[in-house]
């Protein structure tokens, strides 16, 4: 086990990065300005007991299969809060995402182009739950602004006789484009602009560079598949819309 005085420089390092980041937006006067400190501090907090647990579960098949479970619990609850929160969402939001996951899950290590074993499953699976959070929350909340601001629009294609769908369908698609260019713009540039995570952290765990990279766009390919399902299945639910939608908080 490392020793406290090991972790005296990260805590430094990370202290003045918080304050960095804090410092910025108190200067510009941006609102939740202590936001980013409060999400470093929570995510250091949840991070050491997930590694803490993990350490101790990564090669049981089921404790892994409980731990993706959590995940994909908390990541569902956290993108519907800021989709919208109500049950009916949630069940919008968790079925998108989880058709997404499952679907991507399913190709890679039935395929064989990943080893089924707790520890892949785990470090794939948790990555492309994050991932497919991340999107369905880009995609709710772009569809939902665009609608609010397009409505005259969206009100002259219904006065015409459009259905709710059709009337929403151009804001739809250009909202599913738009939740996916994050990782459309980090998949075409990996390697030229960012060495991902899951890259490093395999070379840094022994791995050849080769494998890392075999690793790695596999990754890849499994968040931009789960992101597009997930994209599409939350936006087409959304879409058909009767009454101007308020702007997410």
């Amino acid at each position: 086990m490392p020793e406290l005085a090991d972790f005296v420089p990260t805590l430094a390092g990370v202290g003045l990065l918080m304050a960095l980041a804090v410092a910025v937006l108190l200067a510009f006067q941006v609102p939740s300005k202590f936001s980013p400190a409060l999400a470093i501090l929570r995510g250091a907090v949840q991070l050491a007991a997930v590694s803490f647990v993990l350490s101790g579960v990564i090669t049981s098949p089921a404790w892994v299969a409980v731990a993706l479970l959590v995940m994909f619990a908390v990541a569902a609850v956290s993108a519907t809060r800021r989709v919208g929160w109500s049950w009916p969402h949630l069940a919008l939001v968790g079925g998108s995402m989880a058709a997404g996951i499952s679907a991507t899950l399913l190709i890679i290590f039935s395929t064989g182009a990943v080893g089924f074993t707790p520890r892949y499953a785990l470090a794939i699976g948790g990555i492309v739950i994050g991932n497919a959070m991340t999107v369905a929350v880009l995609a709710g909340r772009r569809f939902a602004e665009s609608v609010h601001e397009h409505w005259e629009e969206v009100e002259g294609w219904l006065a015409l006789g459009a259905s709710p769908r059709r009337s929403t369908l151009e804001l739809a698609r250009g909202s599913v484009r738009a939740a996916l260019i994050p990782a459309t713009d980090q998949t075409k540039t990996t390697g030229l602009v960012t060495l991902p995570g899951a890259f490093v952290g395999a070379i840094f765990g022994g791995i050849s560079p080769l494998e890392a990279g075999r690793f790695q766009i596999v990754v890849l390919a499994a968040i931009m598949a789960a992101g597009a399902v997930t994209a599409v299945l939350v936006v087409a639910q959304l879409a058909p819309v009767r009454v101007r939608p308020g702007l997410p908080r």
